[in-house]
């Protein structure tokens, strides 16, 4: 599988194609050093087995930043050496940091704006990047990420709202500007030390910019040496919506759905303005690796995205159709799987193992996200309740299991099939898979819940469906299938 296999960013290679992206944990304090809290969140992700960890976005500059790691002085060194000493020795992945600029917000809904500052300040940040760079490598992280997505300073210089009016703004070239000056001050200062970039495929605001001008982009951060390029979407303050008493949250709006797509949202969401960028890159003669992410939640998916053929033990085909294997069916070359990978580090790991089965699947019910908005700790909704770490598997475990009466049962009513079932008598369930097959096909996962009861409001007239259902526990081993129930659905019964 492709999924496995290692890969070339810049002077070092990455052991597999999962990738950690930059994730907000809420853990840090005010002070922005490293706690144990952050310690050992990444050292979930490091024992799990990701190929690629970028820890989250540090701040460059000095200043109030809320609870956010910072990188803005040699204080803060120790203890990033202490993070990437607990990763190295917990797992083979490679760990990078994700470096910040931002711009400063107020409770009253005001906003600074890159056309706020003048020449000279914006001329202060290649330095203030290259100084944290430099202090990531004397830490011994593996490379640095520089973070131009979502809704931050250099962001907003490459957005096409920038219309400042000197050689800043307006243009393709002056978008590009400020964010090349800080990628050649960074590889200028650290040399063969890898160095990342991340922003967006598209903005997914009115006039925003799309795929056009991030090919673009990925080109010119390709040919200033770019160890990889990695493509959020999103995440703008321009539709951000605004909250009494709050500071704007750049995710609240359509945007920020955009950029962490729900469950309403189709499987690889934003996967196909990837492919686009990665295309032009080739087309240009760029090798540079592709980080793509967006709802890629299973193994399944993540090896179609990378242009491999899908697992023979695949159950179920995605939301992003079946792609044949060969280099021109890739969209990326490495997966970002946030969501997934708080649901369960060890996701990379148990596949590796053979061990998918036991996978903690995240359904993308985004309370991560709201919690995040609400500036409380990032946790998964899926994890045991209080824990603010995920849960290590345990060497050996079986499952929940049901005694003789396995009572899943259904309701059809106007439109909808209701399913309800019964907790299983041996072991303790945290949570149930509920798997699906239309017309005799294969069964696939439509749910992973915690409560006993779903409602199926995706069937429709003339198909013939067949539901089960199979708890797992707090590791996320699976236990014994439920029975099957199958219902037939005519035009009376919808």
């Amino acid at each position: 599988m492709v999924l496995f296999e290692p890969l070339q960013l810049g002077s070092i290679q990455i052991p597999n194609r999962f990738a950690v992206p930059a994730m907000v944990t809420r853990l840090s304090g005010d002070d922005g050093f490293v706690n144990d809290g952050i310690i050992e969140r990444y050292r979930r992700f490091a024992e799990g087995g990701a190929g690629l960890i970028v820890v989250e976005a540090s701040s460059i500059h000095g200043g109030k930043s809320g609870p956010l790691l910072k990188i803005s002085d040699d204080e803060f060194i120790p203890g990033m050496a202490a993070l990437a000493d607990a990763c190295h020795t917990a797992g083979e992945g490679k760990v990078f940091l994700q470096i910040i600029h931002f711009l400063k917000v107020a409770r009253s809904g005001w906003r600074q704006k890159v056309s706020d500052l003048s020449v000279e300040e914006l001329e202060l940040l290649p330095d203030l990047f290259a100084d944290a760079a430099v202090r990531a490598m004397e830490a011994g992280l593996d490379g640095v990420e520089l973070h131009m997505a979502h809704a931050y300073t250099l962001s907003s210089m490459l957005s096409r709202m920038n219309r400042r009016r000197d050689h800043y703004g307006r243009t393709i070239e002056n978008r590009l500007r400020l964010p090349s000056m800080v990628m050649q001050r960074v590889k200028d200062r650290v040399g063969d030390f890898p160095v990342g970039v991340r922003f967006l495929a598209d903005e997914s605001i009115r006039r925003g910019y799309s795929a056009d001008d991030a090919s673009l982009f990925a080109i010119r951060f390709a040919e200033l040496g770019a160890a990889y390029i990695s493509l959020s979407v999103g995440g703008k303050f321009e539709d951000a919506v605004q909250r009494e008493g709050q500071p704007l949250y750049p995710y609240t709006g359509y945007s920020g759905d955009r950029c962490m797509p729900g469950d309403s949202y189709p499987d690889a969401a934003n996967i196909w303005l990837v492919k686009i960028i990665r295309d032009g890159l080739r087309a240009a003669g760029h090798t540079t690796p592709v980080l793509g992410a967006g709802k890629i939640g299973t193994v399944e998916l993540a090896e179609k995205v990378l242009g491999g053929a899908a697992p023979a033990e695949s159950t179920a085909e995605s939301a992003a159709g079946p792609a044949p294997a060969g280099p021109d069916s890739a969209s990326c070359d490495i997966v970002g799987m946030a969501r997934g990978l708080l649901a369960d580090p060890y996701l990379p790991r148990k596949a590796m193992n053979g061990h998918r089965d036991e996978v903690v699947q995240c359904i993308y019910c985004n309370v991560c996200k709201s919690l995040d908005e609400s500036f409380k700790t990032v946790v998964c909704y899926l994890w045991p309740k209080g824990a603010i770490q995920a849960p290590r598997p345990q060497e050996t475990r079986a499952g929940p299991a049901w005694g003789d009466e396995q009572e899943l049962v259904t309701k059809v009513g106007p439109g909808e099939v209701r399913l309800r079932w019964s907790k299983p008598e041996h072991g303790e369930a945290s949570g149930y898979d509920v798997l699906r097959s239309v017309d005799g096909g294969d069964y696939a996962v439509i749910t992973s819940c915690t409560r006993t009861r779903h409602l199926d409001d995706m069937a429709l007239r003339n198909q013939s469906l067949r539901y089960r259902v199979v708890p797992y526990d707090r590791s996320g081993f699976r236990g014994q299938s439920s029975n099957v129930v199958e219902v037939e659905l005519d035009e009376v019964a919808l």
